[in-house]
């Protein structure tokens, strides 16, 4: 399959106006619920960002490499940025490692979606390139997001980022899960990855890591994040 190259002027505007304007996708439930005590908590942001300051320097030390490999595998930019949703639906730009064809998201229509709900996975997406599998396989595509963490749009440990369509499409339930930020890692990633694929299932998960949070659990989390990405458990 081949795919034109380059992003749409139309789709650039659309990323500038949702990010300028990102009530459009606001629902009025989520700004009457409290925040969740691990985004006031002042113990977890110190973690993250000792844990960001380290999580970039390893990702300048790898970003050389992956740019020499995409340069050889499929020329382009060397990072992707996207506008995800964080705490009670507040948009920003999330920044990764380039795992896609250049103008990817212009061509999501052509992919089957397997997942089921707000959610979107294809475990065998032809738009990803061979560097771009080897970067998901390992999770190195998701070093970038430690800037992220940085300036406080996400943290270490959260929920999976959703994008302002999925949110748009939410129902009441699904807006629980906006009540913390969004992490690099989580319930989801740990004890589910790409195996699950029910988003009200990945929902269900967030809600639970919510009621279970404290600073000692959000470490245990980080620990068998690092043991999943190493043994590559259910990386897609």
């Amino acid at each position: 399959m081949k795919f034109p190259m380059g992003a749409s002027s139309k789709s650039l505007l659309s990323e500038m106006m949702s990010l300028c304007f990102p009530e459009s996708t606001y629902n009025v439930c989520v700004s009457k619920q409290h925040a969740h005590r691990s985004v006031t908590s002042k113990v977890k942001r110190s973690i993250d960002i000792l844990g960001a300051l380290l999580g970039l320097a390893i990702a300048a030390v790898v970003a050389v490499p992956v740019a020499v490999a995409m340069l050889l595998d499929n020329p382009g930019p060397l990072l992707y940025s996207q506008v995800r949703c964080s705490f009670k639906g507040r948009h920003f730009r999330i920044w990764k490692f380039r795992s896609m064809v250049v103008g990817a998201e212009n061509l999501k229509h052509l992919v089957s979606n397997q997942a089921k709900g707000h959610i979107f996975k294809n475990e065998n997406d032809p738009r990803i390139t061979r560097v771009g599998r080897f970067l998901r396989s390992t999770s190195l595509d998701e070093l970038p997001q430690f800037w992220n963490v940085l300036v406080g749009d996400m943290s270490l440990v959260g929920t999976r980022p959703p994008t302002p369509d999925e949110v748009a499409a939410y129902d009441e339930f699904h807006w629980q899960r906006l009540n913390v930020k969004p992490g690099l890692t989580g319930e989801w990633q740990v004890n589910g990855r790409s195996r699950v694929k029910d988003f009200d299932e990945i929902v269900r998960m967030d809600l639970d890591y919510q009621g279970k949070w404290s600073i000692v659990y959000d470490i245990t989390l980080i620990c068998k994040t690092i043991l999943v990405v190493f043994s590559k458990n259910g990386a897609c």
